[in-house]
């Protein structure tokens, strides 16, 4: 493949951030719109043309004879060079997932930036303030993500990770005179920075051991001209000296898990994993495109990718796919519990977010080569396909909701079905997506999650159906509470709510379609570990076919159900959620703040290290260490003053001096010769 198109793909984001960044407010806003929007058009059919021709062209450095899909390096120049061993590159590396990551994120991204032309002004027509730099911070995200997933190099990765953190500050904080936002934008600034911490040491550790920050290296083998294979020799290969006998240990455990670990830390950050997810709810103080394009489909995702990225690696240590399964795990379940309680639909979709991401990593920790061909990696990154369209278009619908009536509160809606039906059918159809109703896309992919979970422990598999039944349940108690429940009260003067613009409707639509096709995509044969397709033959129903329908039975009934107990509770103004509440308060209560993670964490910072920690350090600061400087000081003034006669300019005072010292220097001399 020649590299122009890749390059473009970088660079067209780029050009789009710096032309509206320095230009943007000398254009009509909507010109920048228009522009952004367009740049971005043009990066989507690139990106597709660059995917469609990885997974269809049949070329040799795409696939192999035996059909096995192999990584190609499309450019990769030296950038930094450290010693002769040891560079960092800026390279375009084409495989499965980072294809699939092509197409996912500048979908979304396009959907936002044609969404935004409408969602960024009011009913008047009058834009917001700062149209044009929101529209050039949606473009170096786009930018920054696009470069994440491409990189040739963890620490390329890494560059790229942390531009994706400086723009998600500058989206969040986009309504910078709103205090909320301003401290959104911070809290996610400074919990993603903690978590990265973790994650530039395990990539030290990593590239201290092996000598390369190369992905390549790690996971793959050279099989042709910047071709790769993944191997698993490969990374025994170049990860001797973590193999060797004795392999290095720190505190008991050998150092490749720690480098993995706190790799995974990283990841943790981004995708808002306990006990690093706080950040994701508050964010939904930025606009609603920002968190469809961010903390649904793109962002979020990136720990995902990194531990799929690097999954050979984790395969070696068993400690570290543990840590995932049972962080995801854990996460999963919190997540679902705290969304049942939520009042505000956009923070109802964030915790649906943590609860869809961690079984995503759920997925990637229990997935064995061993295990239908690595069931769990296929399942993971297929669930990252269907989500990131779902979880758009319900977040775009709570959009265009928020745009009609004002409030994210659900108390302020009810009963718009009769009003918004657009926006009404695209978000039902995201909730039979999200609960994993058939023939939706997220059945699929929810489903072969659990087959795969399933075939690793009956225990987690019976965890992650409980949280299955949740998804289903606060996703139709949402949607009762918005759409149905009782009839909707138009404010005195003001008028009726009403489908958006077609700027806004059009991304509903096209994202409604694609989640209710998207499941029938034969992922197996598209995205695998190894790049060893799963099916023999491909049709239309081959994802049918393939599931193993005793899990998919059960989990579908699990969904029915909690279903049918979200229409029982909530599709008709009715006492019981009052008496489920009153019957379980403590538990209600514990759920709808969060399990007081907020408060823990404020307890933490301020009492504990500021009031416990920081102020003995600054009363130490400024007594002890400020108090001896200005003792120091002190001293040499007041003896400065003692001794400024010396310096008087009077002759007569110094030939005094002078023959006194003579004096006394004569009478020493001759004390001591006697």
């Amino acid at each position: 493949m020649e590299p122009v198109i890749p390059i473009i793909i970088l660079a067209l984001p780029l050009a789009m951030f710096l032309v509206l960044g320095l230009c943007g407010h000398k254009m009509a806003h909507r010109t920048a719109g228009i522009l952004g929007t367009l740049g971005m058009g043009v990066t989507m059919v690139l990106a597709y043309i660059t995917a469609f021709t990885y997974f269809f062209s049949g070329a040799p450095e795409f696939i192999n004879a035996e059909g096995v899909r192999l990584q190609y390096v499309v450019f990769n120049p030296e950038w930094l060079s450290f010693y002769k061993d040891l560079a960092i590159k800026i390279g375009f590396l084409l495989d499965p997932i980072s294809a699939l990551l092509l197409v996912v994120i500048t979908t979304i991204s396009f959907m936002v930036h044609l969404y935004s032309n409408g969602y960024m002004r009011d009913h008047h027509g009058v834009w917001e303030t700062g149209f044009q730099r929101f529209y050039a911070f949606l473009s170096l995200f786009s930018f920054s993500m696009l470069g994440l997933v491409v990189a040739t190099n963890i620490f390329q990765m890494y560059i790229f990770w942390e531009l994706v953190g400086a723009s998600s500050y500058l989206l969040i904080g986009f309504y910078y005179t709103k205090p909320s936002a301003v401290s959104a934008s911070k809290k996610a600034f400074i919990v993603t920075r903690f978590a990265d911490l973790g994650f530039l040491i395990g990539i030290l550790i990593l590239s201290f051991y092996t000598g390369t920050f190369e992905f390549t290296d790690f996971t793959s083998v050279n099989v042709g001209k910047d071709t790769f294979a993944i191997d698993m020799s490969a990374p025994t290969a170049i990860l001797a000296k973590f193999t060797s006998s004795p392999a290095p240990m720190f505190l008991g455990g050998s150092v490749l898990t720690w480098a993995l670990v706190l790799i995974f830390m990283g990841g943790m950050g981004k995708s808002a994993m306990m006990p690093l997810h706080i950040w994701l709810p508050d964010a939904m103080e930025g606009p609603t495109p920002v968190s469809a394009l961010i903390h649904a489909a793109t962002m979020v995702v990136a720990g995902v990718y990194l531990v799929a990225r690097l999954f050979p690696l984790y395969l070696m240590e068993e400690t570290a796919l543990n840590i995932i399964t049972v962080v995801g795990a854990l996460t999963a379940f919190y997540a679902a519990m705290v969304a049942c309680t939520q009042v505000d639909i956009k923070r109802v979709l964030a915790f649906s977010t943590i609860s869809q991401i961690a079984f995503m990593m759920v997925s990637l920790g229990v997935a064995r080569p061993e295990f239908h061909h690595g069931l769990g990696y296929m399942a993971g990154m297929f669930h990252l396909f269907t989500h990131a369209m779902f979880k758009a278009l319900l977040f775009l619908c709570a959009g265009a909701l928020i745009h009609a009536i004002g409030s994210n509160d659900y108390t302020a809606m009810h009963g718009l079905r009769k009003y918004m039906p657009i926006t009404h059918i695209s978000f039902l159809i995201g909730c039979l997506a999200i609960a994993g109703i058939i023939p939706f896309a997220g059945f699929f992919s929810k489903d072969e999650i659990l087959t795969a979970v399933f075939g690793h422990s009956i225990f987690w598999y019976i965890w992650m159906s409980a949280v299955a039944g949740l998804t289903a349940f606060y996703m139709f108690r949402l949607y009762y509470l918005i759409f149905w429940w009782k009839e909707h009260k138009i404010p005195e003067g003001h008028h009726a709510p009403h489908d958006q613009p077609w700027t806004m409707t059009l991304p509903l639509v096209i994202l409604a379609i694609v989640s209710c096709v998207a499941g029938f995509v034969p992922f197996g044969n598209l995205v695998t570990w190894n790049g060893h397709p799963m099916f023999e033959s491909v049709n239309f129903f081959t994802n049918l076919t393939a599931l193993d329908w005793s899990v998919a039975a059960i989990s579908l009934s699990v969904a029915v159900i909690a279903i049918l107990i979200a229409t029982v509770m909530y599709k008709k103004e009715n006492p019981l959620p009052d008496k489920m509440k009153n019957a379980l308060p403590r538990l209600w209560d514990w759920c709808y703040h969060r399990f007081y993670w907020d408060e823990l964490y404020m307890f933490i910072t301020h009492k504990i290290i500021f009031g416990c920690i920081c102020k003995p350090i600054a009363w130490f600061d400024r007594h002890i260490i400020d108090g001896t400087m200005d003792g120091f000081a002190w001293v040499t003034q007041r003896l400065s003053f003692a001794i400024r006669g010396l310096q008087s300019g009077n002759i007569q005072f110094y030939v005094w001096v002078y023959l006194f010292g003579v004096v006394l220097l004569g009478a020493i001399t001759a004390i001591c010769l006697l």
